[in-house]
C-alpha cells in the first residue's frame, strides 16, 4: 500500500516549502531514514527522511517548485 510523503512543517512561521533537490528518484528502494529530498524553508534548508521503507513510486512536486504545508510530495509503497 502506497503511503503519501507530505510538505511538513518545519518551522513555526512555515506556510509553504520548496523542493531544492530530490536524492532519490522514481523506482529507488527507500529505507526508514533516508534523505529523501532537501526542503527549503523561510528560514533554512533541511533535509526531508522517510519514516517509510519501499519504492519511490512518485514524484509530485519537481525540484524548484513550492507545496503548502500538508500537500503530498511523492508516495512510497
Amino acid at each position: 500500500m502506497a503511503q503519501l510523503i507530505e510538505m511538513p512543517k518545519l518551522s513555526d512561521t512555515m506556510t509553504v516549502g520548496t523542493v531544492v533537490k530530490w536524492h532519490k528518484s522514481k523506482g529507488d528502494d527507500v529505507a526508514n531514514g533516508d534523505v529523501l529530498a532537501e526542503i527549503e524553508t523561510d528560514k533554512a534548508t533541511m533535509d526531508l527522511e522517510s519514516f517509510e521503507d519501499g519504492i519511490l513510486l512518485e514524484v509530485f512536486v519537481e525540484e524548484g517548485s513550492e507545496a503548502p504545508i500538508g500537500s503530498p510530495l511523492a508516495a512510497v509503497g
